[in-house]
């Protein structure tokens, strides 16, 4: 989430939740700040991410000297946030709009007013005894309105990426290595379904 197909990685925190020590990395929407994270496996500086012979490779590591993509971490030793959390009364919520096929769904992430600033990331959510694959958009006007795009899929996504040729009449598929001429979305897998995705 925080590297992957990023020219400017994602800052990470390091902060205790729920007596455990975790990497976080936030998406601010109008009125909510939303956390992702997942336990803290390694103490160091910085999130390594490199992607070679076909492969990625992540670690935690203390300096920055490897040809690799960093994402500084920090540590925090108060509470990330005086903000409420875990509240069900949550202000922004995203509207779900079912797409027709993956195809679609990747097409979708291209973003004509801003084709330089594209948010690649694609989130896989567990939903219905099975998993969805959305994609994260917004509406302004007076107000934004947020729209969680997702197509079904059949069974949990045990690859990484998305890997599609936008100039190609074949379908998108899921992979975990890199080959050239292909476009590839990076997939954060959710654990927990949460109500903020709008599909309950």
């Amino acid at each position: 989430m925080v590297c992957a197909f990023r020219e400017y990685p994602l800052r990470v925190y390091s902060h205790e939740y729920n007596g455990t020590r975790v990497f976080s990395s936030s998406l601010t929407l109008a009125n909510t700040l939303l956390l992702f994270y997942t336990p803290m496996t390694k103490f160091g500086r910085y999130i390594s991410y490199n992607a070679t012979g076909g492969k990625e490779y992540c670690d935690v590591v203390e300096s920055a000297k490897a040809i690799s993509t960093y994402a500084p971490i920090i540590h925090l030793e108060s509470e990330i946030s005086s903000l409420t959390t875990e509240t069900e009364k949550i202000s922004d919520k995203f509207h779900p709009i079912r797409i027709k096929d993956l195809g679609s769904l990747a097409r979708l992430t291209y973003d004509p007013e801003f084709p330089d600033e594209a948010n690649l990331a694609l989130y896989a959510i567990p939903h219905n005894n099975s998993w969805v694959l959305g994609y994260l958009t917004s509406l302004s006007m007076d107000n934004v309105f947020y729209q969680f795009n997702y197509v079904e899929l059949n069974s949990e996504p045990m690859k990484p990426f998305v890997k599609y040729q936008g100039n190609d009449s074949n379908e998108p598929e899921l992979s975990d290595t890199f080959g050239h001429g292909f476009s590839y979305l990076p997939i954060i897998k959710i654990k927990n379904e949460h109500s903020i995705f709008g599909l309950k």
